[in-house]
């Protein structure tokens, strides 16, 4: 038998996200595919999706289903020309799965690669497109959820657009968590997901591509279902998605962006995010652990933790010890070091970290024998 877990839980990670009770009950009517309802509330969520990026004139939203990484992989093979090559800059794990995917795919493929711990250096890209003239797509992970750093954005895309490539924007974690002026940008593409900043539920994930771009793109994609051309194609000629879209879903998605927009949009809730993670800061760090990057680099999004030293600590004691009291972390996922993962995002607010921290504090002074005898 299942243990009964207090509720509501707090998924403190990089998503699926703790959800809204407005979301959550917009998953509870089923929906057809064809109907017109459907049809213009799918419509309503791409235009909103354009807007929120502040690139309405010049890109389109195609949704896709499936997580994130079936958004990158279906950008990858259908802007990046079978002749192209794509320079992935890389300071973590989900840059390296795009340099798996373009080599998958057949794509010329080269990295820039920086620490885990330190920023994508805009310099070094210059260096590196002015030495590769074949080089004819670049692609950032814009907060690399490895250890929650967040890249220089409107720098590299600056030093892209100065050297005449293309940019591909990861913002898989930063979209609707960190405001983007997608004005002040220039990309081919920005890479989503439902369940991350924008607070709806998994199953669904979307590209924000420019139209001219996109237009060019027919044919270059190797899969049927990852094609975004054909995709993109199909929304414009009928409205409606190419196979089963994942219907539930792209309600819940709506409901979120409803309250995106009641909260004051995207600067609003990366306040709320921002208040978020200075509470699991303090209160973590006050407890003796150490975080992985510097405060400066460290996004409001999802924070990795260094293992403690001296043995009393154990990942999956702590896990359990959290998870019966409703507290659901990440475990690490950097290369180099052991570490683990806690997330400050999604439908919670100050007060629920200040819950998690107080499960904590528990746990180090159950386990921590020197907190235990102090």
């Amino acid at each position: 038998m299942q243990p009964i877990l207090p509720t509501p839980l707090l998924l403190l990670t990089p998503g699926p996200l703790t959800t809204s009770d407005a979301t959550r009950a917009a998953l509870a009517r089923d929906w057809g595919s064809r109907e017109t309802d459907f049809i213009a509330m799918s419509e309503g969520v791409r235009a909103r999706l354009v807007a929120l990026a502040g690139v309405a004139d010049t890109h389109v939203a195609v949704p896709l289903p499936g997580s994130g990484t079936h958004a990158v992989e279906a950008v990858v093979q259908t802007l990046v020309p079978r002749d192209g090559k794509l320079l992935v800059l890389v300071n973590g794990a989900y840059g390296h799965r795009m340099v798996a995917m373009a080599r998958r795919l057949g794509r010329q493929v080269a990295l820039l690669e920086a620490p885990e711990d330190q920023p994508i250096a805009p310099a070094a890209v210059a260096a590196a497109l002015s030495a590769d003239p074949a080089v004819t797509d670049v692609a950032l992970v814009h907060c690399e959820t490895t250890s929650g750093l967040l890249n220089p954005l409107e720098a590299v895309a600056a030093v892209v657009q100065a050297a005449n490539r293309r940019f591909i924007i990861d913002a898989m974690s930063s979209f609707g968590a960190i405001p983007i002026d997608g004005a002040a940008l220039q990309f081919s593409a920005l890479v989503g997901s439902a369940n991350k900043g924008l607070e709806g539920v998994p199953g669904l994930s979307y590209a924000i591509a420019e139209k001219t771009h996109l237009a060019a793109s027919a044919g270059n994609a190797s899969s049927v279902s990852l094609d975004l051309h054909d995709q993109w194609r199909g929304f414009e000629s009928n409205r409606q998605w190419r196979f089963t879209p994942p219907v539930q879903v792209v309600a819940a998605l709506a409901a979120a962006l409803d309250q995106l927009a009641a909260e004051g949009g995207i600067a609003a809730r990366h306040a709320r995010y921002s208040r978020n993670c200075d509470v699991l800061l303090d209160g973590m760090q006050a407890l003796g652990f150490v975080l992985f990057l510097p405060r400066a680099l460290q996004a409001p999004v999802i924070t990795t933790w260094h293992i403690p030293p001296g043995g009393w600590f154990q990942f999956d004691q702590f896990y359990e010890f959290l998870h019966q009291r409703g507290v659901i972390i990440y475990p690490g996922k950097l290369t180099a070091q052991p570490s683990f993962r806690i997330g400050c995002i999604g439908a919670i607010g100050p007060d629920d970290l200040a819950r998690a921290m107080a499960e904590i504090g528990a746990f180090v002074r159950a386990y921590d024998p020197a907190r235990s005898a102090a």
